[in-house]
């Protein structure tokens, strides 16, 4: 691991992505402190272009463009994030299962994993949000529901190759029980590959949190990314800095977080490494 991180630290684009990513983080911990008002809240004239006491501009109803990105950026984490870790969850056990116990085990696990791939991520998510009612939750659920599939097909073929290692034939000949065999000793060595692609399906969850947010499907009582450009679209040619900031805020995280997924997978990835 040491020298992973080492391999990562030279990968001048991949520091990029973090100085990004960190940035990012800072905003988030310190608006309550920076925007101490309720980002839906009237804070001057509306349209006001950006300068002066509003640096980034207010919207059609007077609210500070520059508060409601800051708010922004903490609900794109959180979806992100949960949707992340909430698919990783999911695929990983799924395709550890159909890796480990193969024959029909197998085949009905990757037949449904094909049968999610087959439908378009963005129309899939959307439909799962519209049934459940537009909520940070369903966001979530809908976003996980779409990006399992990838993680599923990875951790089968890491355990598929792995199957046939000493280590795991020398556990089942001890007696080792099949949860422990999977868990503890094959789902570890799949680690790395698991970070390096869950880190790019971030980057992924936000792009979509951001289209659902803009279509109307986001929840109302939450600021977004996504809802800031869908207010600002009806006056986009008058009045560019609603829909342009958040823009590039989301241009910029999802840059700085898809930097890192490919740093972090030439640092962890033997096969990269032996290049």
């Amino acid at each position: 691991m040491g020298q992973g991180l080492a391999r990562f630290a030279r990968n001048r684009m991949a520091l990029f992505g973090a100085a990004v990513l960190l940035c990012l983080l800072l905003l988030v911990v310190f608006t309550p402190v920076i925007y101490p008002d309720d980002p839906f809240k009237l804070a001057g004239p509306a349209l006001q272009p950006p300068g002066g006491r509003f640096l980034l501009g207010t919207d059609t109803l007077g609210r500070d463009v520059a508060a409601e990105i800051a708010y922004g950026a903490r609900t794109s984490l959180i979806i992100g994030v949960g949707a992340t870790l909430a698919a990783i969850v999911f695929g990983a056990v799924a395709g550890g299962v159909a890796g480990y116990y193969r024959g029909r085990t197998e085949t009905v696990l990757m037949r449904i994993t094909e049968f999610f791939q087959t439908i378009p991520a963005f129309i899939f998510a959307l439909l799962i949000v519209a049934i459940l009612s537009p909520s940070v939750s369903s966001e979530i659920i809908a976003i996980a529901a779409v990006s399992w599939p990838s993680i599923a097909r990875l951790v089968r073929g890491e355990f598929v190759s792995l199957g046939g290692r000493e280590f795991v034939q020398a556990c089942a000949g001890l007696g080792a029980s099949d949860a422990r065999i999977i868990f503890n000793h094959m789902l570890p060595n799949c680690a790395s590959s698991i970070i390096a692609v869950g880190s790019l399906l971030i980057g992924t969850a936000i792009l979509l949190e951001a289209g659902l947010a803009f279509l109307g499907l986001g929840d109302p009582n939450v600021m977004s990314w996504g809802l800031i450009i869908s207010a600002g679209r009806a006056v986009l040619r008058s009045a560019w800095w609603i829909c342009t900031f958040p823009g590039i805020a989301i241009l910029l995280t999802v840059l700085g977080i898809n930097l890192i997924g490919d740093g972090l997978n030439e640092a962890l990835n033997p096969r990269l490494r032996e290049r």
